[in-house]
């Protein structure tokens, strides 16, 4: 049997919401909105769906717990994003870097279409897990924000409650579409460890030596020697 990491992620969502409950759904939605790990919606909403369908889930609190997930997970995401706004000109891959001349231009696109980018991105695909932080480097203002991240989950979310609900027992059939995301998830975590490496290995650089400890039985000398009289 060959291991499928989506298959691995399948079976791990439906683990937390058969034995979690709705409480298992919050806590899925807020990690999917926080996008790491990464943990598809496409699979968390349809399966949730299904658990609607057999009557173990009522409809209105899944959907409501869903979006607050969302929401939760997608604030701590943007709260990131903020805090790390001056961390992210200090970090440099050679000549790749954050410029205060990219943030000026990122503080420019979100003050006249964050409403827009945020609300379309929170129904995309992996975008939709990953747009807060840059919503939160660029300082959109947190009520428009959470607001906006509302508008773009709400059809997100009820179509693929929807799907699981009308899928019922084939739900699984959105796996399938999901199988060719192994290589991309196994190039992601590969290339985030090795970002994580070059980063250490920098910092280990430009970090000054530690002077050399005195040896046992001798003592630093106080000052210049007086000359012989």
């Amino acid at each position: 049997m060959t291991f499928s990491l989506i298959g691995t992620v399948v079976q791990l969502i439906v683990t937390v919401l058969t034995a979690g409950g709705l409480a298992g759904l919050f806590a899925l939605m807020v990690v999917e909105s926080f996008g790491v790990p990464p943990l598809p919606s496409e699979i968390i909403l349809p399966f949730a769906g299904f658990l609607v369908a057999t009557g173990a889930f009522p409809l209105v609190p899944t959907i409501v717990v869903a979006l607050a997930g969302a929401l939760v997970g997608a604030y701590v995401a943007y709260a990131i994003g903020r805090w790390w706004r001056e961390h992210l000109k200090r970090i440099r891959i050679g000549p790749l870097g954050l410029e205060e001349r990219h943030l000026a231009r990122m503080d420019r696109w979100f003050a006249q279409h964050g409403e827009v980018t945020v609300a379309l991105s929170r129904s995309l695909p992996v975008v939709r897990a990953y747009i807060s932080y840059p919503a939160g480097t660029a300082e959109m203002p947190p009520a428009r924000f959470g607001a906006y991240t509302l508008v773009g989950s709400i059809p997100w979310t009820l179509a693929l409650v929807y799907a699981g609900i009308v899928l019922g027992h084939r739900w699984t059939v959105v796996q399938t579409y999901f199988q060719p995301l192994d290589y991309v998830a196994y190039a992601l975590i590969v290339g985030f460890a090795i970002y994580i490496a070059v980063l250490y290995l920098r910092a280990r650089r430009a970090a000054p030596a530690a002077p050399a400890p005195p040896e046992p039985g001798s003592s630093a000398p106080k000052g210049p020697a007086s000359p012989p009289v």
